[in-house]
């Protein structure tokens, strides 16, 4: 079975254009939060229009409204980045939008702890923490940082998970054969600069993720 490929945080319609013929399942745009890949919902649905595949609009801590205004422009899921409670969580997948809870973690522990989400959302992404010292209002992801993949060794994982955190075409087919991640999701991996993507890059990461056949 391949891994599924999440290409996250694309601001350029050739960008979209690209990775959706290359083969990717899953298209990001980072909305209405704190990131150099800010786009407003009305600049990531003009993105969306003529896409076939998964369209995942990634906030955090969004309002009633923002939540409203995704699912009107025709995501399909939304990407949940922020400080969510399980509450939360269970509240926005009620509107109907398939949501991926997206969890910091560094200890097995916590890997434990955010398995608590998958009861609210579709999927839960397991992601690198900021960098030491980052300001609390700092992205939470994007930062091309890779976690120990080893604490999800033996895990108790949800049945839809994704992998994210430093991924690169250079890594990506290792990380899916120490971790047999179902989905990895990768931006700044094959980017030029934040928001700018790299066709090159992005297709020989799809190429290399989708090579390798997963066990279950």
């Amino acid at each position: 079975m391949p891994t599924q490929v999440k290409i996250c945080g694309l601001t350029r319609a050739e960008d979209v254009e690209t990775a959706q013929a290359a083969g990717a399942d899953f298209l990001g745009f980072i909305v209405e939060v704190k990131s150099a890949r800010r786009l407003s919902v009305a600049q990531a649905a003009a993105l969306i229009k003529d896409v076939k595949v998964n369209t995942v609009a990634v906030t955090g801590d969004p309002s009633d409204q923002l939540v409203a205004d995704i699912k009107a422009a025709g995501f399909s899921h939304i990407q949940l980045h922020g400080f969510e409670t399980l509450a939360r969580v269970a509240e926005i997948a009620r509107t109907g939008l398939s949501v991926i809870k997206a969890v910091p973690v560094d200890s097995r522990d916590e890997v434990a702890l955010a398995t608590d989400y998958s009861g609210a959302a579709d999927l839960i992404l397991f992601d690198a923490k900021p960098p030491k010292g980052a300001p609390k209002d700092a992205p939470r992801g994007g930062h091309g940082l890779r976690f120990d993949w080893s604490i999800l060794t033996g895990a108790a994982l949800p049945k839809q998970w994704a992998l994210a955190g430093g991924l690169t075409p250079d890594n990506v087919a290792q990380a899916i054969r120490h971790t047999n991640a179902p989905i990895v999701d990768v931006a700044s991996g094959v980017e030029t600069s934040p928001g700018i993507k790299d066709a090159a890059l992005i297709k020989v990461f799809i190429a290399r993720a989708k090579e390798l056949d997963r066990n279950g």
